[in-house]
């Protein structure tokens, strides 16, 4: 009877272990892939979380960009108008505004969704530097803005490897649908015009229709406010005076988004001019009152005007809905 005789170096196949729940959870939690997905991820790399999230950037890079080409030619009417601002050294504020794209209303409230405009939105103010053009809200440059680094509005502190043209990919993994950055306007001034501290420029914004509590929605406007007085810098140390100041900036933000607003200023009382317009927004006994007469009112109440000088201007304001053609 003859004998079989094996080789020294016979091999053995060992499937890979079931990846667990705890690591599918974990998993999704560090990437938000969906659970099939993570599996597959850490079935692919033996359950080696780090393997795994290598695995993950890989697979949603690859598939983003094929799911990119294939959505191409889609139109994107639906999306979010998304602010973001940041301190700016002395005091100073960093603003931006941008309008992200998708194709139906149901992405454009997932939160993923919302998170990734927020976060260009800061990223938007960030990365835009002071400039002596005379023009405060300045339009962002898109090529620019999608090549930059994408920073978390969220975690400030954190590096990430992602691009903003790279995260946009990502989503439109996830979600299936085209993602694409329409429009960037970016504010970036120093507190005090000409370092005088009679002279301060404040920021107003607002967004209707937000997703949650962010800082996002299908309107949005963004304006820039001149305060002048001989008591402005002892006026803002003023804890009261600073949340009348902010309740007022926040009603003239609402009133640029709620009404018909196309300019700030006009001699033939047309009320497509925010200063002809009633106060509505303000309330109160401002309500019957047109808008600059408010702001007039509003500053020598609140002991701005000294000697007939002093006050409130509203400089420029940008006012932008979701789907608008933009020229």
């Amino acid at each position: 009877m003859s004998q079989k005789k094996f080789g020294r170096h016979s091999c053995y196949s060992t499937a890979p272990s079931k990846p667990s729940l705890q690591h599918v959870a974990q998993l999704r939690k560090l990437t938000e892939v969906s659970i099939s997905k993570a599996r597959e991820a850490l079935s692919q790399t033996n359950n080696d979380i780090q393997q795994a999230l290598e695995w993950v950037k890989n697979d949603l890079a690859a598939s983003g960009i094929k799911k990119a080409a294939n959505v191409q030619s889609r139109e994107t009417r639906e999306g979010l108008a998304a602010g973001g601002k940041t301190a700016l050294g002395g005091g100073g504020i960093r603003a931006a505004m941008v309008e992200l794209n998708c194709e139906t209303d149901f992405v454009g409230r997932n939160t993923l969704f919302g998170q990734l405009a927020a976060d260009i939105a800061h990223t938007a103010a960030f990365i835009t530097e002071p400039t002596d053009s005379s023009t405060i809200i300045r339009s962002c440059s898109l090529d620019i803005l999608n090549d930059a680094p994408l920073l978390s509005q969220n975690n400030p502190s954190s590096h990430s490897s992602s691009t903003v043209s790279s995260s946009i990919r990502d989503l439109i993994a996830k979600v299936g649908e085209k993602v694409s950055l329409k429009r960037a306007v970016t504010v970036v001034q120093n507190p005090f015009l000409g370092q005088s501290p009679n002279l301060g420029l404040r920021l107003a914004s607002y967004l209707h229709g937000s997703v949650g509590s962010a800082p996002q929605g299908r309107i949005g406007s963004l304006a820039v406010l001149a305060l002048q007085s001989p008591e402005l810098a002892r006026r803002l140390e003023s804890e009261t005076f600073v949340k009348d100041l902010e309740r007022l900036e926040r009603a003239l933000a609402r009133q640029i988004t709620g009404f018909d607003t196309c300019s700030i200023k006009s001699s033939d009382g047309d009320e497509t001019a925010l200063y002809n317009q009633p106060f509505m927004m303000l309330g109160g006994e401002c309500v019957n009152e047109p808008v600059r007469l408010a702001i007039e009112n509003w500053s020598k109440r609140q002991g701005l005007v000294q000697d007939g000088e002093g006050g409130i201007e509203v400089l420029e304001f940008a006012k932008w809905s979701v789907g608008d053609v933009v020229g």
